[in-house]
């Protein structure tokens, strides 16, 4: 099996529930794609005392006919096929039962799955744990799955059986830049942090997309063969990855498609206009959405009522409304023929911007403020009808808890970023808009990009920088 890469807080977590001494509920949650039964594979060595694994769309009668098949395979006995899910956990129990492991680890793989209409899978889980496991301190049970909605609805927020059993909570994020350059170092890959951050802003940090990254072909190579050519691996991905996820998914992709419109977001109300969507069910789905790192919501600085806007954030669906969706052409080389024109550059600082809002923490950590209470948001001024201020925009703000705020630039380029005597002015324009509407002065200029800011007379407006060095850092300690 390949090395695991990161994701030691989620080991700790693990390592936490085997060296206990009472039976522990694991719930383990994160986006499709993000390497959740990798970790659990890794960590356990593939060594279980039960693992099942939950079919996508199959009956009841399927599911407990593989569960006969685990079952099996772990006793090494031919098993009647349970006609129940509490028949099921009954075998279940005899196995383990009769298991000499220290720490009986059950590991429930893809768990939404085993749900069907009318199945009774949770509340028989429930009547499982209570009546038979919690009477016991040797079992570690593992509940992994892709949708995370379902997961935080029946396990996390559950009020029957299982209301206050979880244990553990591990939600598996994707990979920082530091991970991603750490995995592709180990698959060979020669890659400067530019490029990677290149690929960062196409595939985001999910190791699954990584894992199928050929060392031997350039970036847009490797993208041509996975996105755009007839075949390719990843060439069907948004739709399945919505599918896979959310039920009802085509009222999700309704409302990405909707906030792929503007990289700035929409509010709440805006995105009721532009979908058709609303109520307790638009809710459900703008949670759901961000709890799978899809979209992120964020607030206003400054606005008394706290009005969040929200944008969408997963890299793949952003390139793909922007790209791939209008390959009307079907060229297969499409991102060799266009990945160094202008449009393409324009897109580049726009993911940029949300590349560095994924690594916020990693900012804070360069600007020597990790141990700062903070608060970050964006600011936007539209000026009223004979106003004397412009209108202004600011993509991130990070207000300190002493009362410093960084305004923060984000500009991707291929070298040393140039502050132009016409930039500077308009920097300094912001910073006095922003001032003289907010009340607030003790604001600064700081900038995000890959290679610094080139040293000059025009400079000077700037406060602090953050490099790439910065945003591929490792900062595990102050997450």
């Amino acid at each position: 099996m390949e090395k695991l890469v990161g994701r030691k807080r989620e080991c700790e977590e693990l390592s936490w529930a085997m060296e206990s001494e009472r039976s522990e509920f694991v719930v383990l949650y994160g986006r499709r794609r993000v390497g959740k039964t990798f970790l659990v594979r890794s960590y356990f060595n593939d060594v279980y005392s039960f693992r099942f694994v939950g079919a996508h769309k199959q009956s009841k009668r399927q599911q407990l006919l593989n569960f006969k098949d685990a079952l099996d395979e772990f006793s090494g006995q031919d098993n009647p096929v349970p006609d129940s899910w509490r028949t099921a956990f009954k075998q279940l129990a005899k196995l383990l039962e009769g298991c000499a492991d220290r720490r009986k680890v059950v590991f429930f793989d893809e768990m939404p799955w085993m749900e069907t209409h009318g199945g009774g899978f949770v509340e028989e889980l429930e009547y499982f744990w209570a009546s038979w496991v919690q009477n016991r301190d040797d079992i570690v049970f593992i509940a992994c799955g892709s949708a995370t909605s379902w997961m935080k609805e029946k396990l996390e927020d559950n009020q029957g059986g299982l209301h206050n059993r979880i244990t553990h909570r591990i939600y598996l994020r994707p990979f920082y830049l530091n991970e991603c350059r750490e995995y592709l170092n180990n698959h060979g890959f020669e890659w400067s942090d530019y490029q990677i951050m290149q690929c960062y802003m196409i595939l985001g940090g999910t190791p699954y997309y990584l894992s199928l990254l050929r060392p031997q072909l350039s970036l847009p190579e490797n993208i041509d063969n996975l996105i755009f050519r007839r075949g390719g691996a990843l060439c069907n991905e948004f739709n399945e990855l919505y599918n896979a996820l959310f039920n009802k998914a085509d009222n999700y992709i309704e409302i990405v498609r909707f906030l792929a419109r503007k990289r700035e977001g929409f509010t709440r109300s805006e995105i009721e206009q532009g979908t058709k969507l609303s109520g307790g069910g638009l809710s459900k789905m703008l949670d759901n959405l961000e709890r799978c790192d899809f979209i992120l919501s964020y607030s206003q600085f400054g606005n008394k009522n706290k009005l969040t806007l929200y944008r969408l954030s997963d890299f793949y669906s952003i390139f793909y409304f922007r790209y791939v969706e209008n390959n009307n052409y079907k060229d297969e080389h499409y991102w060799q023929h266009h990945f160094s024109s202008r449009d393409v550059e324009v897109w580049q600082g726009f993911s940029f911007e949300q590349l560095c809002l994924r690594h916020l923490t990693h900012i804070k950590v360069g600007l020597g403020i990790a141990g700062l209470a903070t608060e970050a948001s964006a600011w936007r001024f539209v000026p009223k009808q004979n106003d004397e201020h412009p209108g202004a925009q600011i993509d991130l703000v990070i207000k300190r808890s002493d009362e410093m705020i960084h305004l923060v630039e984000m500009k991707f380029a291929q070298g040393p970023y140039v502050i132009t005597k016409q930039y500077e002015q308009r920097l300094m324009e912001r910073k006095n808009v922003f001032s003289q509407v907010t009340g607030l002065r003790s604001c600064v200029v700081t900038f995000a990009t890959p290679y610094g800011v080139k040293r000059n007379i025009h400079s000077g407006i700037m406060h602090s920088e953050i490099i790439a060095e910065d945003l591929f850092s490792t900062v595990t300690r102050f997450e």
